[in-house]
């Protein structure tokens, strides 16, 4: 069960989404609009997911994106919106968005989301861990033989 976060303007779509998140065996441990004393809150409970709706797509937005970034390197964030094109997937890529939710919700579609979003991350974590532990082995073989030569 991970903890959760959600953010967004519209408190129907915070419960709706509470709903989906908690019947699916997650904890919501907070929700809220996108006010600066709401950011400050949810970066002190560090969640380990973080849905968010910034609204349209602009500097604000994700300005916001790049802030929680910032203080939670951790955190797994979803966008979550009704409106998701290419040009707001770069963009929201590049700030470290990990996953995306579409509204209007659907509950298996969100928690499909979260699961093989996490998944991916785990491959690539194990991916870079055998890479990095056969490029050590690479190492310390150089060494030894350097050592004997």
């Amino acid at each position: 069960m991970l903890k959760a976060v959600i953010l967004d303007a519209n408190a129907v779509a915070r419960n709706l989404l509470t709903s989906v998140l908690n019947n699916g065996g997650h904890e919501v441990i907070g929700d809220a609009n996108l006010t600066p004393s709401s950011l400050a809150r949810v970066i002190r409970l560090k969640p380990q997911i973080i849905c968010i709706d910034i609204g349209e797509a602009n500097d604000e937005g994700l300005a916001i994106l790049d802030n929680l970034r910032k203080e939670l390197p951790k955190t797994l964030l979803f966008m979550v919106s009704s409106k998701i094109d290419a040009t707001i997937l770069q963009a929201a890529q590049q700030r470290g968005v990990q996953g995306f939710i579409v509204k209007p919700f659907n509950s298996v579609a969100v928690l499909s989301s979260i699961r093989n979003t996490i998944i991916r991350i785990a491959k690539q974590q194990q991916q870079r861990t055998a890479v990095t532990e056969s490029g050590a082995d690479d190492v310390s073989g150089d060494q030894v033989a350097g050592d004997t030569a």
